[in-house]
């Protein structure tokens, strides 16, 4: 999960992509990266951290141009902070390319070794998102006439991108004299979407991870960029589109209306935030027939994303809806931060219990989900310490069961708290008095309703069914293994507990 955004301006750009990225912060913590360009010149700068930490004044004053890309980085693999790998990536041949990457290519390293053997090109780091880059810097070569490039020859490299590289991805490109180049893979998995913004000079043109941005920069929304389509604005603004992949279809990332989108944001005409009010009828459904409604004094949410969820719940039941928990908004999300002890550490930084609210009640915490437990298994705790005299547990989503391959980082199945666990169980784990869970088809309906010919989802990460149909127990086994996990076969963790049975996804999107 990583934020991009592209804008083709009539004036200085710099402004507006740090004002997007800071609205697309959510999306990454890990580094920020902003490039521009000015007649034959990309100007880049990029570095670890917040793009408040990255960006100072001297930094915005060196990127010059009326066009422009950035990028939020959340690494995808759960390694180590490397440098190399921020974005954007640049690379000068054929013509002059800088991408910025949301999501995750599958078959990485079968196109490392392509660009080794085929292209004669060099990978210098472990990022897919070079890899990609590289890609589509081949592609356009080969589709270029001579050293002369056009909109048919662009759109043809893009097709060429779908045919060789699976998995997901969102790609925002600068092509050097050329224009702003912007595409999403064959099943839309990550969003992306444009709009545009009349001035007096003529209409300028953004393309970002989420439509928030738009809204925040005062564009208005076009609409969102198909599976498979690329759009392309050349240097006179004009704006090009094309669907270039053979097969598409839609299958968006469910994760993203669960926790990963801000909920002011619309993903593929579905608002985030009614699809979590969804959410939260849905689960009051499920609560009921498991928890006496009168064992529950009060419905409390674990801030931010779970805040629909929970009031619409809190509605359906007629119990009183009340915030329980105050958050520290200088702390990083604890889902996207890198090792398990910064994780728990930050749980209790980031958040503080009201305690009247707990006090001699018996409340029901609703979460968006539950990853690895760590943070539920604080949270828990901190209800009881605050004089809670029972604590239930209901997740807007169903039990994590399996890794996301796609862009967000859960890629261990040992790690996941739901893997060869019952509810139960998980309760106990977590020190719950009850746990309830969403169902899978409970899940979609909350987005299908709000739009009924949107019925396939990659929900891998619930239901093992990988979209792409690329992905086996070998590979899951060699994501582990490069990450020094578990692969979470019987036995492997020390604790008796099988894994999941791998659900291979079809590309035809016959699995939902």
């Amino acid at each position: 999960m990583c934020g991009i955004i592209g804008v083709m301006a009539t004036s200085p750009v710099n402004q507006l992509l740090y004002d997007g990225l800071m609205v697309l912060q959510h999306r990454g913590q890990d580094a920020a990266g902003i490039a521009t360009a000015e007649g034959n010149t990309f100007h880049l700068h990029k570095g670890p951290g917040l793009v408040r930490d990255v960006f100072r004044t001297r930094n915005m004053r060196a990127l010059p141009g009326n066009w422009g890309i950035g990028h939020v980085r959340y690494p995808t693999a759960g390694s180590a902070w490397n440098f190399a790998e921020a974005q954007p990536f640049y690379v000068n041949s054929p013509f002059g390319l800088v991408l910025g990457h949301n999501g995750n290519l599958t078959n990485a390293d079968q196109l490392k070794g392509e660009m080794f053997r085929l292209d004669r090109r060099h990978i210098n780091t472990n990022s897919d998102s070079e890899v990609l880059l590289n890609v589509l810097a081949h592609e356009l070569q080969a589709a270029a006439s001579g050293y002369e490039l056009d909109v048919d020859a662009i759109f043809q490299a893009v097709a060429g991108v779908h045919r060789r590289c699976r998995g997901a991805y969102a790609v925002v490109a600068m092509i050097a004299n050329y224009g702003l180049l912007a595409f999403r893979d064959p099943h839309g998995i990550r969003p992306l979407v444009y709009g545009k913004n009349e001035t007096e000079a003529g209409t300028e043109y953004i393309v970002a991870s989420e439509s928030v941005a738009l809204d925040t920069l005062g564009f208005d929304v076009i609409r969102d960029i198909e599976p498979g389509e690329a759009i392309f604005i050349d240097l006179d603004r004009n704006l090009h589109s094309r669907q270039c992949a053979q097969q598409p279809m839609y299958a968006p990332c469910i994760f993203e209306y669960v926790y990963l989108a801000r909920p002011d944001t619309v993903i593929d005409g579905v608002s985030v935030y009614e699809a979590r009010l969804s959410m939260g009828e849905l689960l009051a459904e499920k609560v009921r027939k498991t928890i006496p409604v009168e064992e529950i004094d009060v419905v409390i949410p674990i801030p931010d994303s779970s805040r629909p969820s929970a009031m619409e719940l809190a509605q359906a039941l007629g119990i009183p809806f009340r915030e329980g928990f105050v958050k520290n908004r200088y702390v990083g999300r604890t889902f996207i931060m890198p090792g398990q002890a910064m994780r728990k550490k930050s749980v209790r930084q980031k958040l503080n219990t009201v305690g009247q609210e707990f006090k001699g009640k018996r409340v029901l915490l609703v979460d968006d989900s539950i990853v690895r437990g760590t943070t539920s298994r604080e949270i828990v705790e901190m209800a009881r310490a605050a004089g809670a005299i029972k604590v239930y547990f209901a997740s807007a989503a169903p039990p994590v069961r399996f890794p996301n391959v796609y862009g967000i980082d859960m890629p261990t199945r040992a790690e996941l708290i739901a893997t060869g666990r019952n509810d139960a169980e998980i309760a106990a784990e977590i020190g719950a008095d009850a746990l309830v869970y969403q169902d899978i088809d409970a899940l979609k309906q909350s987005v299908t309703k709000l739009r009924p010919d949107l019925t396939v989802f990659d929900a891998s990460c619930f239901d093992g069914c990988y979209i792409t149909g690329d992905i086996d127990e070998g590979y899951l086994d060699a994501v582990e293994g490069r990450r020094g996990g578990k692969g979470g076969k019987q036995d492997e963790d020390g604790d008796g507990k099988a894994s999941q049975q791998l659900v291979l996804g079809l590309s035809s999107g016959g699995q939902d």
